[in-house]
């Protein structure tokens, strides 16, 4: 009997209906002959009131305590869906993290999952019941409640599925699948059918919500088949998979527009151009546990250079903090902050074999009057930094561009 997991989203459990139409989501599938191990988040906002309640209460509350608090959010969701299984007749668990076996690092509010012990979850699938796990959540090796950050239930379900060599790993959200760009940005986007591990990771990690990056990497390493999938209805939705099991249109050559306004530029100025600047500079920020991005330094002029990098908004503060102590200690010039920017990528396993690609999405943003501030390229993607007032503009730019549009929807809106 094969295994399926199964994650669900805020937006899925957001109240009493919803869990109970999840509940036979579930069930359904057991009842097709699978074990099931069901990864739910916290229920619609819930996890937004909680953080609004810790301000409310303190200035600046420890990491730990706030772990512990935004846990609780998924512990309502799982015992709900479990009650709602168990009105349906069918035997039914709901388990935490650390009881589903999940351990991570210390790193609180931001944690990395490093095992998962699988004992309990197939000890209660070979009994034959349906497992319920709050997702977003794991526990150290002492015990300690942490939480895994920003999309943290995919990358729940995405382990498990790993850890339990699951079939197929569904996730279920409030979108039909993962299309070739934002659809609340333009509405005539083609869905993607399939797409390879690395597109979506890079899809993921440059600004695509539809999944979080560290769920792609579990499956990526594992050989997890994803299926991203609409909560709301029976659609097929977009299978994640290696290329090379996979049905797809050589031709395409861009699978995807992705923009992400997250995003922050810093900059340090005048660094002395000696071995091991760079260094100091990045591995102290990666000792604070903030991930950088895309990276630029200049040429030498005078004997210095600039360092300039993008990161993630909400670590610009603690940036800025280390940056100035960084670039007082190595005599550099002083550091600088610029916000209300954008990352704008393409992306598509397509352009390693296709040459020119890079040159026309500059082309396309040219033509635009859209000015780049940063590039950074890989082999099936390319990123530009923008202004962030040019973002929705760019998009729609760069889907035109690529011929990324439903066309049976664009023929017939035309």
């Amino acid at each position: 009997m094969s295994i399926m997991v199964q994650k669900f989203g805020g937006s899925s459990v957001a109240d009493a209906e919803r869990i109970k139409r999840v509940a036979k989501r579930v069930v359904e599938t057991k009842r097709m002959g699978h074990k099931v191990v069901t990864v739910v988040s916290a229920m619609g906002d819930n996890t937004d009131h909680l953080i609004s309640l810790a301000k409310q209460v303190s200035d600046s509350p420890s990491k730990r305590e706030m772990d512990m608090l935004l846990a609780t959010g998924e512990q309502v969701s799982i015992a709900l869906l479990a009650m709602a299984i168990q009105a349906m007749g069918e035997p039914v668990i709901s388990l935490t993290g650390p009881q589903a076996g999940i351990t991570t690092d210390n790193i609180h509010c931001k944690a990395r999952i490093l095992d998962i012990s699988s004992d309990r979850l197939h000890q209660e699938l070979d009994q034959g019941r349906i497992v319920i796990v709050a997702g977003f959540q794991g526990a150290t090796i002492n015990d300690d409640i942490t939480t895994l950050g920003r999309g943290g239930s995919d990358t729940t379900a995405a382990a498990i599925a790993a850890a339990l060599e699951a079939e197929m790993c569904e996730i279920y959200t409030d979108v039909d699948g993962v299309y070739a760009a934002d659809p609340r940005i333009v509405s005539n986007i083609k869905k993607l059918d399939y797409v390879s591990f690395d597109e979506m990771l890079e899809l993921a990690s440059l600004g695509a919500k539809v999944l979080e990056p560290r769920a792609v990497e579990f499956a990526k390493i594992y050989n997890v088949k994803l299926h991203v999938r609409s909560s709301f209805n029976n659609s097929k939705g977009t299978i994640v998979q290696e290329v090379s099991n996979m049905e797809m249109e050589k031709e395409i050559v861009v699978s995807g527009v992705a923009h992400d306004l997250n995003a922050v530029k810093m900059a340090v100025f005048g660094v002395p151009d000696i071995p091991g600047m760079a260094c100091r500079i990045f591995k102290t920020l990666a000792e604070q546990s903030i991930n950088v991005d895309m990276i630029v330094q200049s040429a030498k002029v005078n004997g210095v250079n600039d360092i300039a990098f993008t990161i993630e908004k909400e670590d610009m503060e603690k940036t800025k903090d280390i940056l100035e102590k960084i670039a007082k200690k190595m005599n550099a010039r002083g550091m600088g902050c610029t916000e209300n920017i954008a990352k704008v990528s393409i992306v598509g396993a397509g352009m390693i074999t296709h040459p020119g690609v890079a040159a026309d999405m500059f082309e396309a943003l040219a033509e635009a009057n859209i000015n780049l501030e940063m590039i950074s390229t890989s082999e099936i993607k390319v990123s530009v930094i923008i202004d962030a007032k040019d973002c929705i503009k760019a998009v729609k730019t760069l889907v035109d561009k690529f011929n990324l549009q439903n066309e049976d929807v664009a023929n017939v809106a035309g």
